[in-house]
């Protein structure tokens, strides 16, 4: 009853099979990992911020002095008004 000499796996043979199952599993857990923060990731181009309106960007010059108040209420007037018409 000698089954477990003579025809079994040498010493290399052992580290290439513990070598290729940790291998297997650390494959299997990245891309588990990567499948799950891609499911997960926030979708970029849904959440963007809309762009600041005209009345907005007026609203800031004001405040950041650039413009003063008579000059900032013509040109809402003008905003609220419409195109020009021709």
């Amino acid at each position: 009853m000698v089954f477990w000499y003579g025809h079994g796996v040498g010493g290399w043979g052992w580290f290439a099979m513990s070598t290729g199952v940790i291998l297997f599993w650390a494959l299997i857990i990245a891309v588990l990992v990567l499948l799950v923060r891609a499911l997960r990731r926030p979708q970029d181009h849904r959440h963007l911020p809309a762009p600041p309106s005209a009345e907005d960007i007026l609203r800031e010059r004001l405040a950041r002095g650039e413009i003063d108040e008579d000059d900032y209420r013509r040109r809402l007037n003008t905003l609220h008004a419409g195109p020009p018409r021709t």
